[in-house]
């Protein structure tokens, strides 16, 4: 039995803040110091003072994708809503999506908590679902609104993270792309250089423990703290070894790969993991500008433009990997 991308697409909240708006609460950026490190010059936002959640944008994702393909609602077998901003602590918003989509009551739907990785893991699930038998469509919605986790001061992540959610339909039955085989990992240790401390059952009440460091940065149990120089050295430590399983489990080389479509978290990381992995310019395809850094999202919205553009062609390996919070990571090879 074999599993495919039969369809894929992406949506994004209508709110945008620009670098110029960034520049205006932060006078010490400059557009321009954020184009050239970041590479980011827009990156949208839910409207969270207005109701907007995670699970509207991608409830907008999957009513795009159903249009888009003209997929009949009623061929999906399963749903993964992949997101770490979820509606609520219980129940499972995936419960909530299969009835605002108008999905039948008869298919499976689940929640996985997994940030940068989370695409990956979704779609090594979704393919093990229907190589089972049990399944034949699989329909996963990654969608992330990290903004609501960002301290107001916060200048570096803000620049850095937007909100959006892609929607893609793994299928039995044929597709864009045949889904090969995947390459994971795991590492505790780094969970604390992704966190946001309170709000859970270890820690349910605020701590207001706000500081501030020497840079101006504040530091607090409440907002999301990333540590992003523990986090690049652990990625261009792990991607190496990653590659390399990757290629093994799918008895190829470099050369087999035709593009190489990873998480993007910024144009400074991705320049540094392309260097790293010697990859050359035309065979990585980044899509990042003007969305930003969205999480589990941000490959299957680089895929679907890649699809868009023609980068990607008919008979082409496609190698897509990401490094997140937990740590935890993983890759496959995609045949077109």
């Amino acid at each position: 039995m074999k599993a495919f991308i039969k369809a894929i697409t992406y949506a994004l909240p209508d709110k945008v803040v620009t670098n110029e708006d960034i520049v205006k609460e932060f006078p010490e950026w400059t557009v321009e110091k954020i184009n050239d490190k970041i590479g980011i010059t827009e990156r949208h936002v839910i409207d969270n003072e207005h109701g907007e959640t995670a699970l509207d944008v991608g409830c907008k994702a999957a009513e795009k994708l159903f249009e888009e393909y003209e997929i009949d609602k009623d061929v999906i077998d399963f749903l993964i809503f992949c997101s770490e901003s979820t509606d609520y602590h219980l129940p499972p918003s995936a419960c909530i999506m299969q009835n605002k989509l108008g999905l039948s009551q008869r298919i499976g739907a689940i929640d996985i908590g997994l940030g940068c990785s989370g695409w990956i893991y979704s779609m090594m699930l979704a393919k093990s679902l229907i190589v089972s038998g049990a399944i034949k469509n699989v329909l996963i919605v990654t969608s992330e609104s990290y903004s609501i986790y960002l301290h107001p001061r916060d200048k570096g992540n803000r620049t850095v993270f937007g909100d959006g959610a892609a929607a893609t339909l793994v299928s039995s039955e044929g597709g864009r792309a045949e889904i090969c085989e995947f390459a994971m990992g795991t590492d505790g240790r780094g969970a604390e250089n992704l966190i946001v401390k309170t709000g859970k059952a270890r820690s349910m009440k605020p701590l207001n423990d706000t500081t501030i460091d020497e840079f101006g940065n504040p530091k607090s149990s409440d907002y999301l703290y990333m540590n992003g120089p523990d986090i690049l050295v652990y990625t261009l430590r792990v991607y190496p070894k990653l590659l390399k399983q990757i290629l093994a489990n799918n008895n190829m080389t470099m050369d087999d790969v035709n593009i190489h479509i990873y998480h993007q978290p910024n144009k400074y990381m991705s320049e540094l993991e392309k260097k790293k992995l010697k990859i050359p310019d035309d065979k990585f395809f980044e899509f990042v500008e003007h969305t930003g850094n969205t999480v589990s999202s941000t490959i299957p919205i680089a895929m679907k433009e890649a699809l868009k553009l023609g980068v990607i062609k008919k008979g082409f390996n496609v190698l897509s990997m990401a490094q997140g919070l937990g740590y935890s990571w993983g890759g496959m090879i995609l045949k077109f």
